[in-house]
């Protein structure tokens, strides 16, 4: 039997063996009394056992969750009569059979899912490739004129290319005076400046001080102005502390004393405030988070455009998302700001869900409802088509992570780099490049002796009087050391949380069952912090438990300290600690995605020991300190710590190396291969074209102010002239002259409107079309007539704007207002298309030639035209089941039509298979889904509402959408984020939503909360609903 569980031999000797064929095997002691004693006193009825009972088990045992099983027994064995006892673990027996068939069968299911996934990705790239194997003669003749001048001049890239020698390393010296302003983003766990509590739970580690030191480096880099990282705000004094409340925390001081310069934390409102919610329930959240960062950063660019750029606005030079979270938020800022974005991720959920899936203990629908799995994963996607640039820590990440994405293929990103620096088009497709630049370390608090040779063992610090020195000790020092009988021995030193990932269980069994090692060296554990293990999530506790019984077990009290609390300022006296006794530090994690506390030990001058699957690869690569193991060998941990303790030369070689090559890892040299990638591949620039309207208090109507202002100010100063008075014809031929400089370039008055003048913004977004796709036109007009009539007291005093937003062609839109007899001149925009194109009834119905340059980026344009149908149909669909519908085509938007009743791909399909491709771009299901438009990434009518929020000064939370119950598969979008939505019942009869998502990807609730207070769901159907009452109620007037 291949059974290796400590207390599982004796479990089965206790339910399942039958008699002298039993044999010897290691036991856990109590475990193996109890089954003795249980043998000898029933072994008759033990006999009563089905004889297929031991196969089924040995069968299943080895692939079981332990811990669930032996909760099972202990509980069993609580049972006082023998025979119903052993009827029970017979059906406990079967029920496991049974589990492990289904599981079986899950697996194959799962396996069958991503075989065609591959498929479809393999079609998908091999699409690409087809295209761009070879140029056009035109596109010979271009590469070839190009040659020569890219002999003399770098090309200038799309995308952001490694540091080579045609790319300039950022310059302090040439850069000190460029007042960069940057924006990091890193939204869950718990994130202040100063003692972080990394291993509070698992939202709260490595991440969290990655952010915050990264933007205290990046603070202090000449050049950069201002950075700011955001995060969630949390004012629960019950759960957390109340500086997790506070909206600002100054992480470092400005270098020129300047009022706003230096780094900073922000923290903005994410979901509930009065609660800690982990990060797997902040999705729904998010567009909450998305326009509260854009209202900050428009107001912070104002500030600094004031301070230093001259009155105009300083936008960010990069938003920065860390992890799938931030990401999704990084991306849709960046597409209102039209600013460049970068994306870390940290950790990635296609690989995490290929590993849950492969244990076995879940199936594909627990894995998404445990850790909306799915949610995460479009999330990163999205990262993937937004960013510029990503950054990783390791080539594995690259190639083993983010590989797995449909948005990312390393071939296809080559591809498309030697055609752009060959000068020739890369057909509509891109990728964002990937760049290895490892986490920077702070290196201030090593002091001298940290790197001083030969400082001597610990008896120059505790003596050989422990007692008599310890008031003279570092007091997480003394912690540790009352562990040990004899503390003087090399320390072996473990840091992380305890997580089964970390796979501290393995390393102390090697440790016991090492004479050797235990002989020679003491083992250090530090595991987070806890209170109580029992209450402490199951995965932490279930570690900690485990790690307990095994140092009974092994009987190494004396040699193993796991001290229950540490600060994080005691982290470098640990490590100083393990360094006096000439110890090593071991990460012996499953898989590290990159290491940090590697660098940190190396810094120290400690050698380690690391696995050798993920970031720690590349770090020993780069210290050679150290020794890689595999983390499943428990013996070849034994053999590298015990070579490393019991090899002297070895280890002071190790010690050396690494304290010479550490500097590799330091901030300053990470923030200059940052700043350096980050400038080579820009290739959008800060929102130039993108204005913001200044401000201005009034309290009287926009007509009269204007002549009031203007007739005051020309009669001051016609009185201040004594001897040269103006007449009146001149003063009123003035007035004319100025009221005419608000006139439009078609000759209408403006007189009374003023973009910036407008208090709030009603916007109709109700999407109202019949079963046949065609628009539902008493619904649609009786709901704008409602809208119109309630808001037209606000429309006359200028203090209310309305915008219409819709999925119809400009043409279809003009075409229905005229016909309900609508004056489109009362609308201050009228969005088209699902959100591509944008035109100002006030100025003669102009298209705003910047919002279409705004969300132009990553466009394929033509490229996509074809493309479309061929991947929309499904694969045994007829060939006019969805076809182009030339009339409501736009530069900015491709419509198809769809026909009634035909087999079509849903937006996450079909968007997948365009990844795949390398064609990134927006899909929107209208008219009742039978018409797809096809925009822009970065277009959609939430993002023109956005664009509309920062170029006319208008807070999103002054902004009131009226909808129905159901829409455009946008809809979710739409009604999300801190804008108050007006849900009208029955006022959208039929929607598309059928068409976005498969069943097994994330649902509804994911993406917005359906009962936050944001939204208002009207009681009454929208012709009898009391628009004007809600409307008093919400302030719009």
């Amino acid at each position: 039997m291949a059974a290796v569980n400590e207390w599982l031999n004796g479990y089965l000797e206790a339910i399942l063996d039958v008699g002298s064929s039993v044999k010897e095997k290691k036991n856990d002691g109590k475990v193996k009394n109890f089954a003795k004693f249980e043998q000898e006193k029933h072994q008759r009825e033990e006999k009563l056992f089905n004889p297929t009972t031991k196969y089924f088990v040995e069968e299943v045992v080895n692939s079981f969750n332990e811990h669930d099983l032996y909760r099972t027994w202990v509980k069993v064995t609580a049972r006082r009569n023998t025979r119903e006892r052993s009827n029970r673990l017979e059906n406990m027996c079967w029920r496991i059979w049974h589990l492990t068939r289904k599981k079986k069968q899950i697996a194959w299911d799962d396996a069958q899912r991503l075989a065609r996934k591959r498929l479809d990705r393999e079609q998908g790239r091999n699409d690409a490739a087809n295209d761009l194997s070879e140029l056009s003669e035109g596109e010979k003749e271009k590469a070839d004129a190009n040659a020569n001048a890219n002999a003399l001049e770098p090309f200038k890239d799309n995308n952001i290319s490694r540091i080579t020698s045609e790319m300039q390393l950022w310059s302090e010296e040439d850069d000190n005076s460029r007042n960069l302003y940057v924006v990091l983003i890193s939204v869950h766990g718990l994130v202040r400046g100063e003692n972080m509590e990394l291993g509070r739970d698992s939202d709260t580690g490595g991440q969290v001080k990655y952010v915050v030191e990264l933007a205290r480096a990046l603070a202090n880099t000449k050049g950069i102005y201002r950075v700011d990282l955001l995060t969630r705000q949390i004012a629960s004094p019950v759960e957390v502390d109340s500086g997790y409340g506070e909206p600002i925390e100054m992480l470092s001081c400005p270098s020129d004393g300047s009022d706003c310069g230096g780094a900073y934390i922000i923290r903005l409102p994410c979901g509930p405030r009065d609660r800690y919610i982990p990060k797997e329930s902040l999705w729904p959240h998010l567009p909450e988070f998305v326009d509260g960062a854009l209202g900050h950063i428009v107001n912070m660019a104002r500030v600094l455009g004031e301070q230093v750029n001259g009155g105009k606005p300083t936008w960010p030079y990069v938003i920065h998302g860390h992890y799938a979270d931030a990401g999704e938020v990084a991306a849709h800022l960046s597409g209102a700001l039209n600013v460049p974005m970068v994306l870390t991720g940290h950790s990635l959920g296609r690989n995490k869900f290929e590993q849950l899936l492969k244990q076995g203990r879940l199936s594909r629908e627990a894995i998404n409802a445990t850790y909306k799995i799915m949610r995460r994963i479009e999330a990163e996607e999205l990262g993937v088509d937004a960013a510029e640039m990503v950054v990783t820590s390791t080539r594995q990440e690259i190639e083993e992570q983010w590989g797995l994405y449909d948005g990312f293929d390393l071939k296809l990103e080559r591809k498309l780099r030697v055609r752009r620096r060959r000068g020739v088009s890369c057909l509509g497709r891109r990728t964002p490049r990937m760049v290895v630049i490892p986490p920077g370390m702070d290196f201030s608090y090593v002091t001298t002796q940290d790197s001083v040779e030969g400082e001597g063992d610990l008896n120059s610090f505790i003596g050989s009087d422990r007692a008599q020195s310890k008031r003279n000790l570092p007091p997480i020092w003394s912690e540790i050391m009352r562990f040990f009988t004899n503390p003087h021995k090399p320390t072996i030193l473990a840091l992380s949380r305890p997580d089964p990932k970390k796979n501290v269980t393995t390393l102390l069994k090697a440790f016991g069952e090492c004479q050797a090692l235990r002989k020679l060296a003491n083992l250090t554990l530090i595991l987070g912090n806890r209170d109580d293990i029992e209450e402490m999530s199951s995965s932490s506790s279930t570690v900690l438990t485990m790690v307990l019984k095994l140092i009974d077990k092994y009987d190494l009290y004396g040699q193993v300290a796991y001290p229950k609390h540490h600060k994080q300022s005691e982290v470098p006296e640990i490590y100083r600690l393990a360094a006096k006794t000439k110890g090593v530090f071991i990460n012996p994690a499953l898989v590290e995605p990159f290491g940090l506390t590697l660098i940190e030990a190396a810094a120290y001058g400690l050698p380690v020991v690391a696995t050798k699957n993920g970031g720690p690869v590349d770090i020993l690569k780069a210290l050679n300190n150290g020794l890689l193991i595999d983390p499943h060998d428990q013996k070849a941990i034994e053999d590298a710590l015990l070579k490393l303790v019991a090899d002297k030369n070895l280890w002071l070689e190790c010690r050396k190396n690494g304290l010479k090559n550490i500097h590799r890892f330091s901030w300053p040299e990470h923030c200059r291969n940052y700043l350096s990638h980050v400038e080579y591949g820009r290739n959008r620039h800060s929102t130039s074209r993108l204005e913001i309207t200044p401000m201005t208090e009034e309290s009287i109507s926009d007509s009269l102010r204007d002549v009031e202002d203007i007739s005051f100010r020309f009669s001051t100063e016609g009185d201040s002239k004594q001897n040269g008075e103006m007449d009146t014809a001149a003063r009123q031929k003035q007035i004319i002259e100025a009221i005419m400089c608000r006139v439009s370039s078609t000759g209408k008055s403006n007189a009374s409107y003023f973009p910036g003048r407008r208090q709030r913004l009603v916007v109709v977004g109700a999407d109202c079309y019949d079963s046949d796709g065609n628009i539902a036109e008493e619904d649609f007009q009786a709901v704008i007539m409602n809208v119109m009539k309630s808001v037209r007291p606000g429309i006359r005093s200028g203090k209310v704007g309305v915008v219409l937003l819709t999925g119809l062609s400009f043409q279809e839109t003009t075409k229905a207002l005229n016909s309900f007899q609508v004056n489109i001149e009362e609308f201050d925009a009228v969005v088209c298309n699902s959100g591509s194109e944008m035109y100002y009834p006030w100025k003669d119905l102009m298209a705003d030639a910047d919002y279409e340059a705004h969300v132009e980026y990553a466009w394929p344009g033509e490229n996509i035209r074809s493309t479309i149908t061929r991947l929309a149909k499904v694969d045994d669909g007829e060939e006019n089941d969805i076809i182009e519908y030339a009339s409501a085509c736009s530069s900015r938007c491709y419509s198809y039509s769809v026909k009634p009743g035909a087999m079509i791909r849903k937006i996450d399909e079909l968007r997948q298979r365009l990844r795949m491709r390398g064609l990134r771009c927006n899909l929107v299901y209208t008219h009742a889904g039978l018409r797809l438009n096809v925009i822009p990434l970065f277009a959609s009518r939430k993002q023109a509402l956005r664009y509309l929020s920062v170029k006319w000064g208008i807070d999103l939370s002054k902004v009131v959408v009226f909808v129905g119950e159901k829409g455009d598969t946008d809809y979710e979008e739409l009604v999300a984020g801190i804008q108050k939505t007006l849900v009208l019942k029955g006022a959208v009869e039929y929607g598309s939503e059928r068409l976005l998502r498969s069943e097994d990807s994330y649902k509804r609730e994911d993406v917005f909360s359906q009962d936050s207070p944001n939204i208002i769901y009207a009681e009454k159907s929208y012709e009898d609903c009391d628009i004007s009452a809600i409307l008093e109620h919400l302030k719009v007037s």
